[in-house]
């Protein structure tokens, strides 16, 4: 795998950080020694959140999060998504901003994958915040595993998704990756091909249906 950067230095906003991905999220990065913060509507519910966590976490408002983060991971549910990052395009701007939102939709035969006009949740965040660098990544986490005190290491890959030319924003979400013991951050392509990332998510929820498990992805040969 290629060196990647130290990140040790950057803190990591989390908007959506009151959800359970997005508080297992900032569970594994404070406890591999980030500064984290963070983000919801409601200050309060931040701080709560934040509280519950401990390792340093702080909680505040979105805008406040987005501001004072240098990486911003937007893990806010897909019916919210849009509003919420156009509500924050200034305080985003020149920021890397990692969308793991999966756009899926259920019904009595499982999970499934929804139409984006713009092609995925990671190409609409790329549309709306056009002064920002925009990265898809942890689509595959489960928040289970995440949130879960007795799992001390997850074994899976992330695949990292960003524009070709600027290879700095995805090193460095790989490097932000690897901070969780298991995790290896993989780079996985342009953002173009951020639909199937994101659909892919509905497969793994059948998956973990059948066999009860909380299943994850590895590639081979790298």
């Amino acid at each position: 795998m290629t060196d990647l950067p130290d990140v040790s230095g950057l803190t990591i906003g989390i908007l959506g950080g009151t959800g359970d991905q997005g508080k297992g999220l900032a569970r594994r990065f404070a406890l591999s020694g980030l500064k984290v913060i963070i983000g919801s509507r409601a200050a309060e519910r931040a701080q709560e959140a934040a509280d519950e966590l401990g390792n340093g976490v702080r909680g505040l408002d979105n805008s406040a999060c987005a501001t004072e983060s240098d990486i911003v991971i937007v893990a806010v549910p897909w019916g919210g998504h849009k509003a919420t990052l156009e509500s924050l395009k200034a305080e985003l701007a020149g920021k890397i901003v990692v969308d793991c939102v999966n756009p899926l939709g259920f019904d009595k035969k499982g999970a499934y994958a929804l139409p984006v006009e713009e092609g995925s949740a990671a190409q609409q965040a790329a549309a709306i915040l056009t002064e920002s660098r925009v990265v898809a990544a942890f689509h595959h986490v489960s928040a289970v595993l995440l949130l879960d005190p007795a799992v001390d290491e997850i074994a899976l890959d992330v695949l990292v998704l960003g524009e070709g030319e600027d290879r700095e924003a995805t090193d460095l979400v790989q490097a932000l990756a690897e901070r969780v013991p298991g995790f290896r951050g993989v780079y996985g392509g342009r953002l173009r091909n951020a639909h199937q990332v994101e659909a892919l998510v509905a497969n793994l929820i059948s998956v973990n249906r059948r066999y009860k498990a909380h299943a994850g992805i590895r590639l081979t040969d790298i």
